[in-house]
């Protein structure tokens, strides 16, 4: 009966551990890149094709971020092409090429700096589908500018996802440059927040907001916001006395993270928003 009961136990801290190892973390990745420009391409004026793309680590496709490419130019991302499910890794604009929740557009005119943002889910079929499993994971890159066999790359980024927040600086290679991998776990929502009596009381909406949002609050004496640098983009006085409702816009930065601080001289609350277009 005690081998038993001991045998249950192990099992059911297996099990647990188990869990924690294979949890389904919600949040979102912010990946920021710049293009380095090549000298040879399409036409000579900078045209080139691009994609972006999220795999696990072993090289499985999750989910399609960017991908610009033109009819013309519809067989130069092959590695993107047979990774996403193309009938034809040539073939990057068919049909069964998994484009769900991703940016597309036609050939690229320019090298430029670019970002996207990951919702921490995989595609099913033509659905967004759900968070992916913790662990780690790689942004994928192809870049192909001219029609030679030496005008294109692939590279990989690993990064970590999980409970913890995740920054990581690249180094720049020959074709990507000023790197920067963020992830940021969602906070559990429905956990009350311990505040000091007399802290402002506030709500954002919408969130995700594809650049303008409400912040409607009381009791309060300023209103910041703050990327995941800890910079204050935008800050402004308000009434304290006043309940009211202040319209920001954030359209002019960058898809990802930020802080919504609201403080009165009892203390501070914040919020996270997610800038997503």
């Amino acid at each position: 009966m005690k081998k038993r009961i001991l045998s249950l136990a192990t099992a059911v801290v297996a099990l647990c551990f188990s869990a924690k190892l294979t949890g389904q973390t919600a949040g979102v990745l912010t990946f920021t890149f710049t293009e380095v420009v090549k000298s040879s391409t399409y036409n000579g004026n900078q045209q080139h094709v691009l994609a972006a793309w999220i795999q696990d680590n072993a090289g499985a496709f999750i989910k399609t971020k960017l991908r610009y490419v033109g009819g013309g130019t519809n067989d130069h991302l092959p590695t993107w092409a047979a990774n996403c499910g193309c009938t034809s890794s040539t073939n990057a604009t068919g049909s069964a090429c998994n484009k769900t929740d991703a940016t597309t557009g036609a050939t690229l005119s320019s090298f430029a700096a670019r970002t996207f943002t990951w919702d921490a889910k995989n595609v099913s079929g033509t659905s967004n589908g759900t968070v992916v499993t913790d662990g780690t994971y790689k942004v994928a890159l192809q870049s192909t500018w001219n029609h030679g066999t030496s005008g294109t790359a692939t590279t990989t980024y690993t990064f970590t996802k999980g409970p913890t927040t995740y920054t990581r600086t690249v180094a720049s290679d020959p074709n990507f440059g000023n790197i920067l991998i963020q992830w940021i776990p969602t906070i559990t929502t429905g956990v009350n927040e311990v505040t000091a009596a007399g802290s402002p009381v506030f709500n954002v909406y919408p969130n995700p907001t594809s650049g303008i949002f409400n912040v409607e609050y009381e009791k309060a004496n300023t209103i910041k916001v703050l990327n995941t640098l800890g910079s204050v983009i935008y800050e402004e006085k308000v009434n304290e006395s006043t309940a009211s409702t202040k319209t920001i816009d954030l359209s002019g930065f960058a898809e990802g993270i930020y802080f919504i601080n609201v403080s009165n001289d009892k203390g501070s609350v914040n919020r996270r928003i997610i800038l997503s277009r």
